[in-house]
């Protein structure tokens, strides 16, 4: 199953042998337009990963993509940080061994907001593919699909861009909209399909650690009223009616 959404877009020595046991976070190749990193606690996944998309580069007749690999979230955002020129697209498992559920896609969404992050999950109820999709997640791919379609949007992502990997590939991508449209001037009140923006981001993870909405403003620098805004559109963007109830969501 998958679900697309709109958005809010020096290596090491080269390795082209088969696996080894060489620790997560090294580069597979060398690169060519761009890398992408894969985040994810199994080593058959990240393989499996690896092997598809080398494949799929290797039948296109192009040059390898270089594959960064991270086994824990603590590890994808240093690995992101130090090579983020070099890595195209995040493809970030949601259940890893230092974060669970949502909180890892939001840790990585504050970090790095330009980011183009696709989910993988093991679950893929609709409320959570929902929720991932407003965190700024432009894809959302479940484990029980086909790994191989998850691969092909994601190389077409690398090469061409999530717009145009949409266009190239109408059987996986019939829900995307123009990822360029422009972002909403009422800062409160952002456009259909649009993602959450830094600030609200923000907002969110003080709201998940329980913050009042004086601590909140306080902290951001805002008057308590437009903290209640922000909460409010929070509220919305997750068809919820309070904070508890937010909170729940987030944190099943």
């Amino acid at each position: 199953m998958w679900f697309t959404l709109n958005p809010l877009p020096d290596m090491s020595t080269a390795r082209t042998d088969t696996h080894t046991a060489e620790p997560p976070g090294a580069p597979i190749t060398t690169p060519s337009v761009g890398g992408i990193l894969v985040v994810d606690d199994h080593e058959l996944v990240r393989l499996g990963f690896r092997a598809l998309v080398q494949s799929q580069a290797s039948m296109a007749k192009q040059s390898p993509l270089v594959v960064f690999e991270a086994d824990t979230l603590a590890q994808a955002l240093s690995l992101y940080g130090e090579h983020r020129a070099e890595i195209a697209v995040v493809v970030l498992d949601l259940n890893l061994p230092d974060s669970n559920g949502l909180d890892g896609l939001m840790a990585f969404r504050q970090r790095f907001p330009a980011a183009t992050v696709v989910v993988l999950s093991g679950t893929d109820n609709p409320a959570l593919v929902r929720n991932a999709l407003s965190l700024g997640a432009i894809s959302f791919f479940s484990k029980s699909g086909d790994l191989g379609d998850m691969v092909g949007f994601v190389h077409a992502c690398v090469l061409h861009g999530p717009e145009a990997a949409s266009r190239r590939l109408p059987r996986l991508a019939p829900a995307f909209a123009s990822f360029t449209q422009p972002a909403s001037t009422n800062e409160f009140a952002p456009t259909a399909g649009q993602s959450l923006s830094s600030r609200q981001l923000q907002i969110l993870q003080w709201l998940l650690e329980g913050k009042s909405n004086r601590e909140i403003g306080q902290l951001a620098f805002l008057s308590e009223g437009t903290v209640k805004n922000h909460v409010s559109t929070l509220l919305l963007s997750f068809s919820v009616r309070s904070r508890a109830q937010l909170i729940s969501k987030l944190r099943a």
